[in-house]
C-alpha cells in the first residue's frame, strides 16, 4: 500500500498558485492523480481549458470560479465538477489563502487562451 507522506509531496508553483502533488504515476497511482492547491489572496489564474474531468473541492476559503460562461462564488466544503473541454478561471478575491483538493485522471492537459498547451507535472 503506497503511502505518500506530506514530506514526500512535490511542490510546483505556476501563475501565482502552489500545487502540492501527492498521487501521480511516480508515486504509484495507475489511473488518478490528486493534489492540494494553494491559491493566495488576490490571485487570478488564467482561463484554461482542461482535457480531462476534474473534481475540485474547496477545503478552506472562498473563490470566484468561472466555468465556461457561468461565474459562481464557492466556499469551503463546495465541490466543482469540471467536464473535459470546459474552460475554467479561478480567482481569490479575499485576504485569505484558499486551499483546494483536486482529483483527475492521469494525462490531464490544459490549454490557455493564447493556445499554449500545458502538461502539469502534478497531474501526470
Amino acid at each position: 500500500m503506497p503511502v505518500i507522506r506530506t514530506s514526500e509531496a512535490v511542490t510546483h508553483e505556476i501563475h501565482g498558485a502552489r500545487f502540492v502533488s501527492y498521487a501521480t504515476p511516480r508515486t504509484g497511482s495507475k489511473e488518478l492523480c490528486a493534489w492540494r492547491g494553494e491559491i493566495p489572496p488576490g490571485t487570478r489564474a488564467p482561463a484554461h481549458t482542461v482535457s480531462r474531468e476534474e473534481i475540485f473541492h474547496l477545503l478552506v476559503g472562498e473563490l470566484v470560479v468561472t466555468l465556461d460562461d457561468r461565474t459562481d462564488r464557492i466556499t469551503a466544503g463546495d465541490t466543482l465538477i469540471v467536464s473535459p473541454g470546459a474552460t475554467l478561471t479561478v480567482e481569490n478575491p479575499t485576504d485569505q489563502t484558499a486551499i483546494s483538493w483536486v482529483t483527475t485522471s492521469i494525462g490531464l492537459e490544459a490549454e490557455l487562451a493564447d493556445g499554449t498547451r500545458l502538461t502539469p507535472p502534478w497531474a501526470n
